[in-house]
Formats: C-alpha cells, structure tokens, sequence
C-alpha cells in the first residue's frame, strides 16, 4: 500500500471488505445451540398491567421460555440507570429509570412488556402473538408543550406535571438588566422536531454463557461502555464476568452509545436456559418503537440588542421532551451538553437558559449526532437571522458585527467554554465568495421568471467536542515488524481504522499495511471510552500518537544495547534506529526481535517492543463552520429543490481530507432530513405512533442533495489538542438545519413568512404560503 501519514486524502482500508460483502457485522456472527428471542411489547401509549397470561404461548411448540418482570425482579436484575448527574442549576429532579420490562404499567407504544425464546425466530414469533396481556388502557400524553400542562395525563404518579427536572444555567440578572436597557428585542418560538435514528444496521444482541462468565455481542459505539454498566449496575457481577464484542458497526450516531433492554434480556435468557440467545430488531415491529430517538424541544428564545445592533443579551426557555424514562445521557444532552454553545460564535455579554425535562409517553430520548448542539445552534443562528429580517439589516452583516473577534481569544463565554481560536469572518467571507453571492440576485429573478421562489440563508455553527474522559491506546509491534494498535473507540463507519493506520504509520515511519487496529473486544482492549462526542481522533489520536512515541522510546533504549552505544546517540526516523554519524542502523522490527533478548534489556524492562499512552483533552475543541445553501420554492406544490450548498469549515489539522469530506456530506445529509422530511408523530389522542415505518417516515435521498462545495482552512489549529485537531463527525448535522430553514425563509419572505418549523415538507410550505397570502 505504501507509506502515508497525516494529512493525505486516502481511500478508506475498511471500505475493501465493506464493499466486497466481506465485513462482518452482529447479525452475521451464528454461537452452535443457539435460540431466539422476541419482545413482546405494548400496543398502548399509557396502560396499566392486570396481568400477563404465558401458559398458552409457553405450550406451543419450540418455546423455551417466556420471562415477565417478575422473573427479573426474582434475579436481581435492575432498570437501566440514568447516569447523568444533575447538580448545578437543577431545582428539580425527579429520575426514573428504564425498565427492562414493564412491571405495573406500560408508558409507550412498544414498552417491552415480556420475551419470549424459542428454537427458531418464527417460533419465537407465533408465541409472542399468544402471551395474553390485560391492559386498563390509560389516557396518554406525547406532545412536548402539552405534557407540561396542569390537565395533562401523569406519566408518573409521584411527578406532577411531569417534569423531570428545571435546570438554570447562565446570569439571570445580567439578562434581565440588559433587557431593561435593550432598544431592540427580537424573539422567536420554534421546535426541534424528534428524530428516529434509523442507523442501517438495526440493534442486535447475541449472548451466552459458559457457567460462570457471559459473553455478548452487540453493535455499540464502545464494548466497556457497555460492559460497565450491564455487570455493576444491572446485574451486579464482576466486570470481569463478562465479556462484550462489537464487529463491524453499520451506524451508530448515538443511539448504540447506550443499553436498550434487549442487551439484558438475552443475557438473563442465556443464563437461565444454558443456551445462546439471540436477537435482532425488526424495523418497524422493534427498531421505530424501542430505539432511542433524538432531539424534540420547544423553545422560546429572545434576543436584546442595543441601537447599534450589538448583542446585549439572550433569553431561552426550552421544554425537552425526555421521554416516557431517563435514558442514559438523556438529562446531560438537553442541559449542559447545548446549552453551553448558546453563545455561538458571538460577543453576547450575558446569557440565561432555562430547560423543563418532561415526561410523555413516548420512547426515550437521548444523544443523536450532535447530542444537544445542534439544537443550540439551530436556536441561536434562527433567532439572530430572524433578528436581521425583523431589523432590517443583512443578515450577514448583523453577524459580521457580533462576530467574536479573531484578537479576541481565548475567549471566555458567559455560558461556560473558553474558546481557543477562531477566524469566524474569514470564514463566512470564503463561504459566501464560493457560494457567488454576489450574483444571487440575478438568480433571484431567473427563478422569479419560472414562477419559482429561490432564497439563500446561511449559517455558523460552532460546537464543543473532541474531549471526554480520555483514552488508551496500546501499541505492539511484532518480530517482523508488523504493528497492533489495541484502542476502545468504536468505528460505526467514520473510518478509524484508516485515521489511525496514518498517525501511527507517520509517527513510526512504516507502511500502512503493516498496521492492524483492533477495537470492540472487552477483552483484549483493557479499557477504553467508546465513540460519542467526536472525540476519537483528538483523543484516541493522540494517544495513538503518543504510544507510538512510547515504541520509539522503548525501542531506543533496545537499539542502543543491541548496538553497544548510548541511548543519546541513536537517533530515529523512518522507520530505523542509527547511530548519529554513522551507516549503522537497526529497523523497527530488527529491534522488536531484539527487545526478546534479555541482554538488551534494561533492569525491569519487561520483554517486547510495545507502547501504551493515555490521553484526554483537559479542554474541548472548537470546530466551526459556514453553512451556504441556496433553494428553489414551487410555491403552488410546497417542494424544496436545493440547487447549491457551501460549506467552509474550520477543523484544525486534518487526518485525512477525504474522509473528513466524507464526515461532511453524510452530516448535511442527516440535517438536511431533519429540515425538510424526517419527523416522528404519534397521535395525540392515542398515543400510537404515526410514523413508524419507512411507509410514514421520510429518509434523505441522494437526489435531495446537490453536490456539496465543500472546503475547509488550516489556519486556526486547535490549541487545545496536541495534534491541533478539532472534532469533525457531527458538525454537518449541526450547520444544516438552520442554513436551511434560513434559506427557506429568505425564499418565502414575500409572503409574509418569518419562521416556518422542521420538518418544512412540502404540505407544511404550502400551507405557510397560503395562510399567510390568504
């Protein structure tokens, strides 16, 4: 393959088996003996159980077992917790957990109520259909504003209202003063419609167990992730009892970060029954009903401005729908997680946010790609756009002035980050140079001609990623010279095995293709913390880095002995240990079968040539960007064409060019589907959920997007990272909302339309038009 390092555009190794059907993924993976499982879950939003009735589906044929939460109970089996603390800010707190089966009563459509196992899946499925649950079916509550209502239904009884928790963050003071003082105000109401992940590959669950240790296998974004929480909290054993595997992974984006009670069922199955258990969700049967979703807020924000049009302060008040349980991370996203980017990239003195956690009865509500920033910055780039309409001033231009300043870092938010560099006017200067602005006038009136509506809106996003809670990465190089880099990320298709092949390959001066990176195996990987928070490749990276830093130290000390010389003298690069001045040199894997021989060894130093660095970023970075998109409106259908879309970004030092382009269009994809198709509806009488299959619920196509513009700068590397690199993942699905719907709006502006809510489909625009010009 050749030697290659950072920073060159290098196809993907992983993408050879992927594309030639050779990966191996969860639903592939078949244990000698093994049963499966079904989830028999609730059709009723809201519904006491009476009773569950399992002799019938127990006597029929193949049937192993049928298990209830009372056979949980019995083992010691616990809900899956909420481990997002709520300290600061927080006057109310009211957590309940997940149930892995519902005991007393169900609290969606799809609450797993009990599983049953059998010799073959359509065996598992007929006797699923014959357990006989009694529900008192009870009134349901799914919209998001209305849960908080003094007559909406009691998801729980012990939570009036139904809210979780009231949490404050920012100077409430500060803010009301510079209302006080304000010469303009500007607001604006707007939703963050809830979203189903719809990863490709769906959730699957494989377990077993020997007698005394259980073994799983399941997709995830981080085997000890996992791991963690099943044996200590869950089922309270050793860690060391059980042992999770992950394979290939086909999309996460969040949801796969967590446990879903499929994990723990089939673990308790394969316990009980001494045989493996398997599982797979159904698409429309499990994955739309239990999966957890993303997003879903409504929020009132406000925005104080002096007679200059400088930012005085800014005011939200946000309802997020948490679900009919805490998931994991669920209260941490809709808090702390956005809520600390809603200073943007703008000098705006003093901030104050208030967020209401509610119960409804729907599915839980956790991290999905961007895990709470795109909501912030879909907040804060609509309002500040809508501020310029509603003032009458460019919209470019009421940012250019409000722009942090690039002599202006670090700088210290009134939320919280302190942001390390930034050249956020440049940047939106690039984007809309690329994107032709000057010319979009005369576009304008072309469209005009066809009896189109074209608009252009922009957006700035910038975002807190790439640090977490740090991780290890071990390295091992072989007798003949070929490497192994043991790391606890995850790749659910970012193409880590790639990014990581590169540092190391750059730092150690060896060919790719003598690196092996193994990921998603409790066992072999000691410890590790999983993907999530695009923090992969500026931690896992530079740990990466650093343990190759580690080989080449150990290695000198080898080399030195095996050549009779000081440490001091032997000097390394590419791939070879010399002698300063001399022709006498020894290579990588010269030294590796030299580091066997105790003569070259130093007292203690344990045999092998290996490395092991820990890493975590003590502060986040900043990635930011420039979204530009330009649309055509038929104002008598309601469709959206999108003709151009601009992106300039700013990421620090890139890996890999291509595949960050890659990261890219697959997040402008995802928001793009949020703007305009994707949206989860559940009757509001019922409870039932509308959209839950791909007959209800639209999904981005390639023929909705054109192609992307997109380029990104180097000049502002991350000073927070040793590598310079910024976070890259999510900041797609984090500029393209409100880029959208800005543009959206600058195409209906005639009609009198100053905000329209996600998703904007065709039905939705059309009805704006016309309820605006009627």
């Amino acid at each position: 393959m050749g030697q290659f390092g950072i920073g060159q555009p290098l196809r993907r190794v992983e993408d050879q088996r992927f594309l030639t059907g050779t990966g191996s993924y969860t639903d592939d993976l078949h244990l000698e003996g093994e049963t499966h499982g079904v989830v028999v879950r609730s059709p009723f939003a809201h519904a006491t159980i009476k009773s569950i009735d399992i002799d019938e589906a127990l006597a029929s044929p193949g049937v192993l077992a049928v298990y209830t939460a009372d056979d949980l109970t019995k083992a010691g089996i616990k809900d899956i917790p909420c481990v997002a603390g709520m300290k600061n800010g927080v006057t109310t707190f009211v957590r309940h957990d997940r149930s892995i089966l519902a005991r007393d009563r169900a609290r969606h459509v799809g609450d797993p109520v009990a599983f049953v196992v059998a010799e073959t899946l359509a065996q598992a499925q007929d006797a699923a259909e014959l357990v006989d649950v009694d529900y008192d079916e009870l009134p349901s509550v799914t919209d998001t504003a209305a849960a908080i209502c003094e007559d909406a239904p009691h998801v729980w009884d012990d939570t009036p209202n139904n809210h979780s928790f009231v949490w404050h963050h920012g100077d409430k003071e500060a803010v009301d003063a510079a209302f006080e003082k304000a010469a303009h105000k500007v607001s604006v109401t707007l939703i963050n419609n809830r979203i189903v992940v719809n990863s490709l590959e769906p959730r699957v669950a494989i377990a077993n167990f020997d007698g005394d240790r259980y073994q799983l296998f399941t997709p995830s974004q981080g085997v000890h992730n996992i791991k963690n929480q099943l044996s200590r909290t869950i089922f309270d054993i050793p860690p060391e009892k059980l042992h999770v595997v992950t394979p290939d992974v086909g999309g996460g984006f969040g949801m796969k970060l967590f446990v879903h009670p499929e994990q723990p069922l089939v673990l308790f199955a394969a316990q009980q029954l001494k045989r493996p258990v398997r599982w797979t969700a159904e698409r429309a049967a499990d994955a739309f009903l239990s999966d957890i979703q993303g997003r879903d807020h409504v929020s009132h924000a406000e925005l104080a401005l002096d007679e200059d049009l400088n930012f005085l302060g800014l005011r939200v008040n946000t309802t997020a729908n948490m679900g009919a349980y805490l998931s994991n991370y669920a209260p941490f996203i809709a808090t702390m997680a956005g809520c600390r980017m809603l200073a943007g990239v703008y000098r705006t003195p003093a901030i104050h946010v208030e967020v209401n956690g509610v119960y409804s009865n729907t599915v839980p509500v956790d991290a999905y790609r961007g895990a709470g920033r795109p909501e912030a910055a879909y907040l804060v780039e609509r309002l500040v756009d809508k501020a310029a309409r509603d003032l009458g001033v460019d919209p470019t231009e009421l940012r250019r002035r409000n722009f942090i300043g690039e002599n202006d870092f670090p700088h210290k938010t009134p939320v919280g980050p302190t942001y390390d560099c930034g050249l956020f006017a440049r940047t939106m200067d690039q984007a809309l140079e690329r994107a032709e602005r000057n010319g979009f006038e005369g576009r304008r009136a072309q469209s005009e001609a066809n009896g189109k509506k074209r608009g252009l809106g922009l957006a700035y996003y910038i975002e807190a990623c790439g640090a977490g809670p740090g991780e290890t990465a071990d390295i091992r190089v072989a007798e003949n010279g070929h490497v192994t880099v043991l790391i606890g990320t995850q790749s659910n298709g970012q193409g880590h095995e790639t990014a990581y092949r590169q540092i190391v390959a750059a730092k150690l001066g060896i060919d790719m293709d003598r690196i092996l990176v193994i990921q998603g195996d409790s066992d072999k990987i000691e410890k590790g913390s999983g993907t999530g928070g695009s923090r992969s490749i500026p931690e896992g990276g530079t740990a990466s880095r650093d343990a190759a830093q580690e080989v080449i130290n150990k290695g000198t000390l080898i080399a030195a002995e095996a050549m009779e010389t000081a440490a001091g003298d032997i000097e390394f690069a590419d791939g070879q240990f010399t002698v300063a001045g001399t022709d006498k040199s020894l290579s990588l894997s010269e030294v590796a079968q030299a580091a066997h021989d105790p003569k070259n060894l130093a007292d203690g130093m344990e045999p092998g040539l290996d490395g092991k660095a820990f890493f975590q970023g003590g502060e986040s970075t900043y990635p930011n960007g420039c979204h530009v998109c330009e649309l055509e409106v038929d104002p008598d259908t309601g469709t959206v064409d999108i003709l151009r879309y601009t992106v300039v970004d700013d990421f620090g030092t890139v890996i890999n060019p291509m595949m960050l382009e890659g990261q890219v269009h697959g997040g402008i994809a995802q928001g793009m589907g949020q703007a305009l198709l994707e949206h989860t509806v559940y009757d509001n009488d019922s409870g039932q959920l509308l959209s839950g299959s791909f007959m209800d619920y639209a999904m981005p196509r390639a023929d909705h997007l054109p192609f992307v513009d997109f380029t990104y700068h180097e000049d502002a590397p991350c000073l927070n990272n040793p590598m310079g690199a910024k976070g890259a993942g999510e900041a797609g699905a984090i500029g393209a909302p409100p880029a959208i719907i800005n543009a959206l709006v600058d195409a209906l502006q005639e009609y009198g339309v100053d905000h329209i809510d996600m998703p904007a489909t065709p039905e939705v625009i059309w009805r704006s038009i016309h309820m605006k010009s009627s």
